[in-house]
């Protein structure tokens, strides 16, 4: 059985340039739904921000630990604390992505948070939360 980690995919007609500097600053897409706080940067190798939410509820350090401009952005969860279920650091370690192709006249974007599988307890809750963000940036990106 192959791990399957969480994934969303979507087309847009705007440019890879376009997505690649909306995506490259969480303030951009990662806001809007849960009084969220992101302090730091995120625009070079090793930048760092924090991500909180939900008043307490999520709290993540993300590391830029890839960019290639017009093409991926990577970055790795370096702490967490989840405090809806059990093991808080369950993100610690893994990894949220995106990638960016150029398809005839339109552009593809996958995300891709490699590390939250089914078996972690928060993967309910959380790929629900992914899907609210990034169906909200798809509409963002293609009115």
């Amino acid at each position: 059985m192959s791990v399957q980690n969480f994934s969303y995919r979507f087309t847009t007609s705007k440019s890879p340039e376009e997505i690649f500097s909306t995506l490259i600053n969480p303030r951009n897409w990662w806001i809007g739904l849960h009084n969220e706080i992101i302090t730091g940067r995120s625009e070079n190798r090793n930048d760092e921000f924090i991500f909180d939410a939900g008043d307490g509820v999520h709290h993540t350090v993300q590391r830029l630990i890839e960019v290639n401009p017009y093409e991926n952005i990577i970055w790795e969860v370096i702490e967490s604390k989840l405090t809806f279920i059990n093991k808080m650091d369950e993100w610690t370690g893994t990894k949220i992505c995106f990638e960016i192709f150029k398809e005839a006249d339109k552009t593809k974007i996958v995300f891709t948070h490699e590390g939250l599988i089914l078996q972690f307890e928060c993967f309910g809750g959380c790929s629900s939360a992914w899907s609210q963000y990034l169906e909200k940036l798809e509409k963002d990106l293609n009115q």
